[in-house]
């Protein structure tokens, strides 16, 4: 498509303007905050039309809550804006170095990416928040937001445009993709000479699909089919709080939590007070045999469909184990390798829990909703990765930058 194209080569040419820019970045970033701040009547307006054609389009409840922008959320975008400024400038910092017998200085500096594209879904949020981490790392961003967010998006992106050139640096830092179409999903898919790396954001579809069909290198964000397993040491109170939270808090959102699973030593002293949690959100569980013989029959079957299922909604499955191992052998199995908690009392099964699971966060004693840049330290993050390589759980600004090696000498040769 000769727009991407255009746009390609305009993100690659302010990527060179970025890796020099030094403290402008912090200043675009400050100067984008107070936009979002001041243009807050406006983005909502423009999230309002989008909530009203996604209702129309008959949206289920769950993605309407992720595309939905209030004024809290706008503040917030804002303050992650802030955070990112905030944060030691990881470009140019010095790795690892010395000097080898023959003279040579050698030293390992962190750099840019470079031009980093990401496609993502109906979460407005990630159109600041993506360039933010990106601006920070300096790499140029070309984003390709869904069609249900297209006009908070261009308001949220008109915002951070507008922020770059008053702070000297081109606007084109910053790309948004008008054409929400499946078209131009796939043709960044290939835009093998302008991206340096290609990130998906959103349900399992669109990451699965990314991940199979992109020529441009990808990092994989992770759905997130997360647990809770409560151990028959755990306190029963704790872990009806936990799981409180890491279902009912934001149902939508990829930490939050869709199995738990409890140990058959407790069960029957911690389901009901974990059932009478859920109650007050109106969450319908779905559980195994044994729990249903516990709760009684509004507990719905659970099949196996339901183990393996990212709900994104008030819908939780629920399992009796007989012990540590079966509940290590099921998050092993089912696990999307996004967040997993143990509640325990148990140094031991603590400690062979976090050992164990092999996911991109593992929990104590706490919710698997933590999962997230803000929550991590990092100001924003640009997805949680769920892969091995390059890099893993949020990914805030260093996980978008790379190596180069730097020698310096006096005329050696080999």
């Amino acid at each position: 498509m000769e727009e991407l194209d255009r746009m390609g080569a305009a993100a690659k040419a302010a990527a060179r303007v970025l890796a020099r820019a030094g403290t402008r970045k912090n200043t675009a970033l400050l100067i984008a905050a107070e936009g979002l701040e001041r243009e807050k009547d406006a983005i909502l307006s423009a999230n309002a039309q989008d909530l009203a054609a996604a209702r129309d389009e008959g949206m289920s409840a769950p993605l309407l809550d992720r595309l939905a922008l209030d004024a809290g959320r706008i503040f917030g975008m804002a303050r992650g804006l802030r955070g990112v400024a905030a944060q030691e400038d990881p470009v140019g910092e010095v790795i690892s170095g010395g000097t080898r017998p023959n003279g040579l200085k050698i030293e390992k500096i962190r750099v840019p990416l470079g031009v980093v594209g990401v496609i993502y879904e109906a979460r407005p949020n990630v159109t600041a928040d993506a360039a933010a981490v990106c601006l920070k790392a300096g790499d140029a961003a070309l984003l390709r937001g869904g069609k249900e967010a297209l006009r908070s998006n261009r308001a949220i992106a008109a915002v951070l445009r507008a922020a770059l050139k008053a702070a000297g640096l081109p606007e084109d830092c910053v790309q948004l993709v008008a054409d929400p179409s499946r078209a131009s999903a796939d043709a960044m898919m290939r835009m093998t000479g302008f991206l340096d790396v290609l990130i998906p954001r959103g349900g399992r579809g669109l990451i699965r699909s990314v991940a199979e069909n992109a020529r441009v290198p990808v990092i994989v964000t992770g759905w997130g089919n997360c647990h809770v397993y409560v151990d028959a040491s755990a306190d029963p109170a704790m872990a009806a709080e936990i799981v409180f939270n890491a279902k009912a808090s934001r149902p939508s959102v990829c930490n939050a939590t869709e199995t738990l699973l409890v140990h058959r030593d407790i069960a029957a002293k911690a389901l009901p007070m974990i059932q009478a949690k859920l109650d007050e959100k109106h969450v319908r569980l779905r559980g195994c045999e044994r729990t249903r013989a516990i709760l009684g029959a509004s507990v719905e079957p659970a099949t196996e469909t339901d183990w393996e299922t990212e709900y994104l909604d008030y819908i939780l499955a629920v399992k009796v184990v007989d012990s540590l191992d079966e509940a290590l052998a099921h998050i092993a199995r089912y696990s999307s390798g996004h967040s997993e908690a143990i509640v325990t009392n148990s140094y031991e099964s603590a400690r062979r829990f976090t050992e164990e699971v092999d996911s991109a966060a593992v929990y104590v004693n706490a919710s698997t909703r933590f999962t997230d840049g803000g929550e991590f330290g990092l100001g924003a993050e640009i997805g949680i990765s769920t892969q091995k390589l390059h890099a893993r759980g949020p990914m805030g600004v260093r996980e978008l930058t790379t190596a180069k090696f730097v020698v310096t000498g006096n005329g050696q040769v080999r």
